[in-house]
């Protein structure tokens, strides 16, 4: 089951860029444990249209850089690119 602190949450809340409704389901879902069914039903949502609300906002929360760490973007030769890519990979391997 995925779950965030409320700071967590909070954090990627602010990258989401999602009305108060998703922020309410995603709140509800991710940080205090309720069903998604139970905004199924409260909120007479279709299931699909509640697991995307919850997806938008975990979604923000995976793109959080790890400490220490910076996330660019850039455009490069393919030779720097691909060295960069490597980089990327063992960094996530030690996140």
């Amino acid at each position: 089951m995925k779950r965030l602190t409320e700071q967590q949450f909070q954090a990627a809340l602010a990258r989401a860029n999602v009305g108060p409704q998703t922020a309410e389901i995603a709140r509800g879902v991710l940080v205090e444990g309720k069903p998604q069914a139970e905004f199924v039903t409260r909120l007479a949502l279709s299931k699909g249209a509640v697991s995307q609300a919850v997806n938008r906002v975990w979604k923000a929360h995976e793109q959080e850089p790890v400490a220490g760490m910076v996330k660019v973007t850039a455009v490069l030769p393919a030779h720097q690119a691909y060295q960069v890519k490597k980089w990327a990979k063992q960094a996530k391997g030690k996140a």
